[in-house]
């Protein structure tokens, strides 16, 4: 797995009892874990760090949806379900940019 692929992963709410299988974006890739952001189809939560994704074929999402630059998760990769598809090269590059503001890392 690469930065932007789109994985099917159980991603837990922020209680840590409940959790939902949904779409997440791998930020990076370690020998045993991957960084995750998830992507939700709630359209009402978007914050300025979120970055909208239409459906593609690349990214094989149903519907329009909302990447949670601020929802970063580590995880094993043994919990991965399978690839859904991945981000473009310039949702990446959003992404990227999204993130380091969100972090104040300039």
């Amino acid at each position: 797995m690469r930065k932007g692929d789109i994985v099917l992963v159980e991603f837990p709410y922020t209680d840590l009892v409940t959790s939902k299988l949904r779409p997440s974006v791998v930020l990076l890739e370690t020998r045993f874990d991957l960084i995750v952001c998830f992507i939700t189809s709630n359209l009402k939560i978007k914050e300025p760090c979120d970055l909208i994704l239409s459906p593609t074929s690349l990214n094989n999402l149903k519907v329009i949806s909302l990447l949670k630059a601020n929802k970063i998760m580590t995880i094993d990769k043994a919990i991965v379900k399978g690839k859904l598809g991945q981000l473009s090269l310039n949702e990446i590059s959003v992404l990227n940019k999204n993130i380091t503001k969100l972090l104040h890392l300039k």
